[in-house]
């Protein structure tokens, strides 16, 4: 397909469905296990997941999302946010135990803009969607004032890691990753962070 056939632009509150689908790629089938501990009777994970993506504010609402949308399908999402300085990481004791190594890997980025979720789905891999929304991701971020972006991912997850390495990133941390149903992963969650640059000029681009 050609470039004009794919657009970036900010999420809207109908692409929650979609930022739902999205975010569990992302996050290894780790919030949709999480969704299902707050399904109503009647309800999918993934209906819970596209109503908090519908909310105004919180971490993860369409508010802070944008989406690549190929022919008139949302095919990859970026979802992310200046982290605050200092971080406070609460208490990690009352936090589900699979989520303590994330939270304590994110208070290691005071500050930073954090890419709390990349996705694309399958069928629109190859186009260099993840590489055009990292770049998206560093204006956000030099546009924030933030001094260093940060990112958090599986570290067997050797597509991810590649893609990181291959657009600056380099590890800053690691926690063990706490498995949980339909995990595809074992080993460690790793923090990875990435100085802010200079003007990018970044945009989509088949070829990234």
């Amino acid at each position: 397909m050609s470039d004009a056939a794919t657009v970036l632009r900010p999420a809207r509150k109908s692409d929650a469905a979609a930022l739902a689908h999205l975010i569990d790629i992302a996050g290894e089938g780790l919030p949709s296990h999480l969704w299902a501990d707050a399904a109503a009777a009647g309800e999918t994970p993934f209906d819970v997941g596209a109503r908090r993506a519908e909310r105004e504010e919180g971490g993860f609402s369409y508010r802070r999302a944008h989406v690549a949308e190929v022919d008139g399908t949302v095919a990859a999402m970026l979802l992310g946010y200046r982290q605050p300085d200092p971080y406070d990481a609460g208490d990690l004791a009352s936090l589900p135990a699979v989520i303590r190594p994330l939270v304590e890997l994110e208070a290691l980025a005071p500050g930073s803009w954090y890419v709390n979720a990349l996705a694309v789905l399958p069928a629109f891999h190859g186009r260099g969607l993840g590489s055009s929304l990292l770049a998206l991701a560093e204006d956000l971020a030099r546009s924030s004032a933030a001094p260093r972006l940060s990112i958090i991912v599986a570290g067997e997850n050797d597509g991810a890691m590649a893609l990181y390495r291959r657009t600056g990133y380099a590890v800053a941390g690691r926690r063990p990753l706490i498995g949980f149903p339909g995990c595809p992963y074992a080993g460690d969650w790793v923090l990875m962070t990435k100085a802010v640059g200079g003007a990018s000029g970044g945009g989509l681009s088949s070829g990234a």
